[in-house]
């Protein structure tokens, strides 16, 4: 296999799907849990509590849901476009079950999906980069047809996700894609579909990933 092979279309989906899963399971399993308290608590206190636990599980659900159908999803057909304002809505509601804080400076404009979605799963390697938390701040600048996306990304022992200099640009040899390593190779596949180059870097203490337009 050379460096510049892709993975098979088959086995991105499954690791894509893979990827969505695990970030639902959690909140899905804690609706579950709750469900059972009620099912087997009398006491008024462990039913509120349940009932709080439901409430807010399925919360996340949604949120994760909302944020992967714009991340991994098809969000329109060829050609679309999403709004920003769109995008920072999901992103925040992602980020709420998360341990970074999220700051998002973007101009209200609609752009080409393909760039949301690579600015979207740019999010999710910014949260690997902080996984004690932290904060990310997220800057959209330039046109929208030739953006510039900025994630700075701060937090105790924060550091360049795992394999990203080889996953983004596609090198995959000798490096095992599974659903969480398949984050950087996707974000790679989007960022080369609507000619874009990626790249991370420490800054001091901070993570610094970037995103602009090919010239």
């Amino acid at each position: 296999m050379s460096d510049h092979a892709e993975l098979e279309a088959l086995d991105l989906a499954a690791l894509l799907c893979s990827r969505v899963c695990h970030d639902i399971i959690s909140p899905v399993g804690a609706i579950t849990n709750g469900l059972e308290v009620l099912d087997e608590e009398d006491s008024a206190d462990m039913k509120a509590f349940a009932f709080d636990l439901i409430r807010k599980s399925a919360s996340q659900a949604s949120a994760k849901l909302q944020f992967a159908r714009l991340a991994f999803g098809a969000a329109g057909s060829a050609g679309a476009e999403i709004d920003l304002a769109d995008a920072e809505k999901v992103a925040r509601g992602y980020m709420q079950s998360e341990k970074a804080e999220l700051s998002w400076s973007a101009p209200k404009a609609l752009m080409a999906k393909n760039r949301v979605k690579l600015l979207l799963n740019l999010l999710l390697l910014a949260v690997g980069a902080v996984p004690r938390g932290g904060a990310i701040k997220v800057t959209v600048a330039g046109a929208v047809d030739a953006p510039a996306f900025t994630l700075v990304c701060s937090g105790p022992h924060a550091r360049v996700p795992a394999a990203f200099e080889k996953l983004v640009p596609g090198h995959i040899a000798g490096v095992p894609v599974d659903a969480h390593a398949v984050q950087p190779y996707y974000a790679g596949l989007l960022a080369r579909a609507c000619g874009m180059s990626v790249s991370a870097r420490a800054d001091g203490e901070d993570v610094v990933i970037t995103a602009e337009a090919i010239a």
